[in-house]
């Protein structure tokens, strides 16, 4: 894919920037939410081990790895656009001692044409969908591209995790509500399929829809230096998405948590926590 929207969730699933800042941050999203991509994966209706996995929007390769460790005769070939985000994740294989079962391709989803990804038993893709210029013309081509009976998992996340409580800060409560209200607006004009629901449309594409399932995320971060630095990571891509919606004291009460020097800094806060949901669509090609 070649958009580049300020306001990339950090599930690490889609190919923008290759800045160090977006590699950290899918990075951190990995080890935050490990438990419950372990979950998903151990819940996805194979009858049996893939051998062949095809990751859609890779990333640094949270989804990858989780694979990986779930199936561990399989292959992963791992797609994405974004030359750094492949070159972190060649990295984490060969560190992970599990190189030689991973084959990264570079590749612009959104073009009519994709390149040879062989014949998968398993397609995941997350938070990478919703990114599609064509999903439509995405999804059909999962389709062809699937064996027989294989499987085609969606992952989506429900928007960027909070992290505050609901009287934080103090002297602006609720400021992440209203950064949310504002991105909310700004995706629904930019990301128009961020937020759907998968099921009717992976039907259309010619899939029967093998399950659905929704996972919350509710993780307790106030003793955790690694949720500080996701929420200071994910707060700064809220506000790229955000600020121009923002009221003039609620974006510097955000840049006060922002500033890492501040006594404000959210680095320095011990009562954060990590909220957000998690869901997955289970489709299969007859």
């Amino acid at each position: 894919m070649t958009h580049a929207h300020p306001h990339t969730p950090h599930d690490g699933h889609h190919p923008h920037s290759d800045g160090a800042g977006q590699v950290e941050i899918l990075d951190l999203d990995a080890e935050v939410l490990a438990e419950h991509l372990a979950a998903i994966t151990a819940w996805l209706p194979l009858e049996s081990g893939p051998r062949r996995i095809v990751d859609l929007g890779c990333g640094t390769g949270t989804g990858t790895f989780a694979l990986l460790d779930r199936f561990p005769e399989a292959q992963v070939i791992a797609v994405d656009a974004s030359p750094g985000h492949l070159q972190r994740l060649r990295e984490k294989a060969g560190a992970r001692g599990v190189a030689e079962r991973v084959h990264t391709v570079q590749a612009d989803l959104d073009a009519a044409d994709w390149p040879d990804l062989g014949t998968p038993d398993l397609v995941w893709a997350s938070a990478s969908m919703h990114h599609m210029a064509h999903p439509d013309r995405a999804l059909r081509t999962v389709h062809d591209l699937l064996a027989p009976g294989g499987l085609f998992a969606v992952v989506e996340l429900a928007g960027f995790p909070r992290f505050l409580p609901q009287n934080a800060p103090a002297d602006r409560p609720g400021l992440e509500d209203r950064c949310h209200a504002a991105t909310d607006r700004f995706h629904a004009e930019h990301v128009p399929h961020r937020g759907a629901d998968w099921g009717p449309m992976l039907t259309a594409a010619g899939f029967t829809l093998d399950g659905e399932r929704t996972i919350a995320v509710n993780i307790d971060g106030s003793r955790s230096e690694t949720i500080g630095r996701y929420a200071l990571g994910t707060l700064q891509r809220i506000r790229g998405a955000a600020a121009e919606e923002l009221s003039a004291e609620d974006l510097a009460a955000l840049d006060r948590l922002l500033d890492t020097d501040s006594p404000h800094s959210i680095l320095r806060r011990d009562d954060l926590s990590v909220r957000t949901e998690r869901s997955v669509w289970a489709a299969r090609r007859n």
